[in-house]
């Protein structure tokens, strides 16, 4: 045991890759939750329109826009779609941001259809009864509808959010140093694989362990408050 703690510390402090190792982290975070921003910004927009294009003939041509949009996203690897925005759409961008625009869209799709299962799974008593008390459709949705769907969609939006942090991983690819880039260095450097991939794959397990942990307690908090 005293041997792998030496070469742990040979591996990361007395080199100082440990700092890279932190940077990565961060890179990781950040292209997360940006990515995850606009995901749930892309989803709730086409989830709207999905759910009222069903009665509203005038949203037929934003609803094809938007099965467009889902069936190419959803049919395009993720690293494909990377390698795209980097290469061709935004080359005058950093990597950072390429991945927090990529990574966003990307989960946009699947958010999407998400949500709009959450809007689905709500009474369609509810948008009658808003609109009998003098609401507009769109104040129906914002006031009656999405907050019950919340409770609906917030388990699976939870699993997006998982899933999506493992799915930067992949952001190597466009020249940016996340986690795991970040531990391919150390390995490449120093010749450790097996250190420097277990701190990897375990800093990737402590923070779905958290994530897993915080997001079942928001639920149990919001599901009282829900009852009440």
């Amino acid at each position: 045991m005293s041997a792998w703690f030496a070469k742990l510390y040979e591996t990361f402090i007395e080199t100082e890759y440990y700092t890279m190792m932190l940077r990565g982290l961060r890179n990781t975070i950040v292209i997360t939750l940006g990515a995850l921003a606009i995901g749930v910004i892309i989803g709730a927009i086409i989830a709207v329109i999905k759910y009222f294009a069903e009665d509203v003939k005038a949203l037929k041509p934003l609803q094809f826009i938007c099965d467009l949009y889902l069936t190419v996203i959803r049919g395009v690897p993720v690293v494909v779609l990377l390698l795209v925005f980097f290469y061709i759409i935004l080359v005058s961008a950093d990597g950072i941001t390429v991945a927090i625009i990529t990574f966003g869209i990307n989960s946009g799709a699947y958010m999407a259809e998400l949500i709009r299962s959450g809007l689905n799974a709500v009474d369609s008593g509810q948008m009658e009864a808003g609109r009998s008390l003098g609401l507009t459709k769109l104040s129906t949705m914002r006031y009656i509808i999405l907050p019950q769907a919340v409770r609906y969609i917030l388990p699976a939006i939870g699993n997006e959010f998982i899933a999506l942090l493992k799915e930067t991983s992949v952001a190597g690819y466009v020249a940016v140093v996340d986690l795991t880039r970040a531990g391919n260095l150390v390995r490449n450097n120093t010749f450790d694989s097996v250190n420097a991939l277990l701190v990897v794959a375990l800093t990737y397990l402590a923070m779905v362990l958290l994530l897993t942990r915080a997001l079942s307690k928001f639920e149990r908090s919001l599901s009282k408050k829900m009852d009440r």
